[in-house]
């Protein structure tokens, strides 16, 4: 008996706590609903599917605050090309898992962006408008050779985006309690087509 009002009493605790930091914290439960996809196109040259997109409302006041403190962040993007049929099966082709990261220099006051579907050195910039649409707009990502691709084939393609969590020093904890809440993801976003 007393172990049942023991566990009675600790499940209201823990149901109050979170209540509690949902009216403390009210971005907590809707911060992962912010960012989305937009702009997803798919284009191809004579060799190769490329994709391109865009990732709408990604920074907020938070993330530019830890960024801007010389947090180094990731996007991180993930394309799936399926192979679609009338069964319930649909046949992977290939996934990509790529990433954009920004870390910001207070000494030279400019930021750096590494792309890493791009076959270029990283980006340098002093403006954090120029840095934000490097980070957040997708451009000729190659998918798939398209000898892997068959004539009247019906395919599907999925992307998601995400914000990866950041792991900071024990010391950095208290000051930025915040960073654990700016995490955000996308939803998968799906386009069919035919080959």
């Amino acid at each position: 008996m007393k172990i049942k009002h023991a566990f009675t009493r600790f499940l209201c605790v823990v149901v109050f706590f979170i209540t509690g930091l949902l009216f403390i914290v009210p971005g907590i439960a809707i911060a992962r609903d912010n960012a989305v996809l937009s702009d997803i196109k798919l284009a191809n040259t004579r060799d190769d599917l490329f994709a391109y997109f865009k990732v709408e409302k990604a920074f907020n006041e938070k993330n530019i605050q830890a960024i801007t403190n010389g947090i180094s962040t990731s996007f991180t993007f993930y394309v799936t090309l399926f192979k679609t049929s009338s069964s319930l099966f649909d046949k992977k082709i290939i996934d990509i898992e790529t990433r954009a990261t920004i870390k910001y220099n207070s000494m030279k006051q400019e930021y750096t962006v590494i792309c890493q579907w791009k076959d270029a050195p990283p980006l340098i910039t002093k403006s954090f408008d120029e840095a934000k649409t490097w980070m957040t707009e997708i451009d000729n990502l190659k998918v798939v050779p398209l000898d892997r691709l068959i004539k009247g084939g019906k395919y599907q393609i999925r992307i998601k985006a995400e914000l990866e969590k950041v792991t900071l020093p024990l010391s950095l904890h208290y000051v930025f309690f915040f960073v654990s809440y700016w995490d955000f993801e996308t939803d998968w976003y799906v386009i069919n087509f035919t080959y």
